[in-house]
């Protein structure tokens, strides 16, 4: 039966696995159109547009 040599402590435990709990932040992009931020392979909430073709029709705002 595999037992191991020495205890490992609770420091050295939770240093390896402090990099899996990170969260990652999504990538944002800037829209070819309009130049708003909006996230990669969605409709550009500001123009309304998805890759150079109008999709939806986005009331102006005065």
């Amino acid at each position: 039966m595999a037992v191991p040599k020495s205890r490992v402590s609770k420091a050295r435990r939770d240093k390896r696995r402090s990099s899996h709990w990170k969260l990652n932040t999504p990538n944002i992009v800037a829209c070819s159109k309009c130049g708003a931020y909006h996230l990669p392979h969605r409709v550009c909430k500001a123009c309304g547009t998805y890759k150079g073709r109008e999709v939806l029709k986005v009331k102006e705002s005065n």
